[in-house]
């Protein structure tokens, strides 16, 4: 069977790069492409060329007749827009799907590997209902204006766990790391403890997916030479080579986008360094087992697990909204 088909968003941002590849390699500027084609809106090749737009196809046949793409080139791009377009087939895999979820859906699609980490949050894909149910009504207690129809937290919980199912689909689900810091697991203000210790036991059954590595933080661990993750992020790399690697960075109440490979390396490396002082996913499994045996709120004595001495240099980050999870 064929991999997972990529969400419209991924062929957008996939076909954005070719028509820019090859618009440069015509020699034209954006000016001259518009004044050749004839279209009354100036900003409608750069919509294209960013993915922001559903793109038509005839729209994308006349620039690649303009930029005198060959014939094989042109029915890949032409079958790219397609799927670009396909937005209502797709969304028949997600049918409770709000609009805040899609943007973490479109990501998710097509993946063969995620890797995230979150300093305070047990991440989405992994969480039971009732974690999902607290965790969105408590972010609600301090997000302005009123939700849009259909917006409900039951709404949202059904969203999350429709989005979790790319971990069990069958063929190619993606390659899933996590690293779970141990104060979001059993800390005091993680949650109440029957609802932790839910999500405890849920994290037990996933660790054993053969394609779900999970390594716990211990909440005294080093990480290199005093090195503190700043935030919240995920990497996703997606089974179609040339649909570009992307990282999402979670802030308190924005969230951001890049592709920029120096962007990405350096959270690479991060997270290569938070795996390595983390329990590893056997020792992890055998942590959690444990964990739920014993009071939630209790404390266990954490040991010391160093990484690489130095850190990385953190640079100017890419800015494109991505809708809280």
């Amino acid at each position: 069977m064929p991999p997972a088909a990529p969400s419209p968003i991924l062929r957008r941002r996939r076909l954005g790069i070719e028509l820019r590849r090859l618009r440069e390699a015509a020699g034209l500027t954006g000016d001259q492409v518009i004044e050749r084609i004839g279209w009354a809106s100036a900003s409608k090749l750069s919509r294209l060329e960013n993915g922001r737009s559903r793109p038509d196809p005839q729209d994308v046949g006349d620039l690649l007749d303009l930029y005198g793409a060959d014939q094989a080139l042109h029915d890949e791009l032409l079958g790219i827009t397609n799927e670009a377009g396909d937005m209502r087939g797709w969304l028949k895999n997600f049918p409770v799907m709000t609009q805040q979820q899609r943007g973490w859906a479109e990501l998710e699609a097509g993946c063969a590997e995620i890797s995230e980490y979150n300093p305070v949050l047990v991440p989405g894909l992994l969480q039971t209902p009732g974690y999902a149910q607290l965790r969105i009504v408590s972010a609600r207690q301090v997000n302005a204006g009123e939700p849009e129809p259909g917006d409900e937290p039951e709404t949202e919980v059904q969203a999350r766990l429709a989005r979790q199912s790319l971990l069990t689909r069958e063929p190619h689900a993606p390659q899933y790391t996590a690293v779970l810091e141990e104060a979001a697991l059993v800390g005091r203000r993680a949650g109440p403890p029957e609802l932790l210790h839910e999500q405890l036991l849920q994290l037990c059954e996933l660790a054993l997916l053969p394609n779900v590595a999970l390594h716990v933080l211990l909440r005294d661990t080093q990480i290199g030479n005093w090195y503190l993750p700043p935030t919240a992020f995920s990497v996703y790399r997606f089974a179609d080579p040339l649909d570009p690697e992307t990282l999402a960075i979670e802030g308190g109440f924005t969230d951001v986008m890049s592709t920029e490979s120096i962007t990405l390396n350096s959270y690479k490396v991060v997270f290569e360094w938070l795996c390595t002082a983390a329990l590893n996913a056997s020792d992890t499994l055998s942590w959690l087992i444990e964990a739920t045996g014993r009071p939630t709120e209790a404390v266990p004595p954490s040991t010391v697990a160093f990484g690489p001495a130095t850190a990385p240099t953190q640079r100017r980050r890419d800015s494109g909204r991505l809708t809280d999870r």
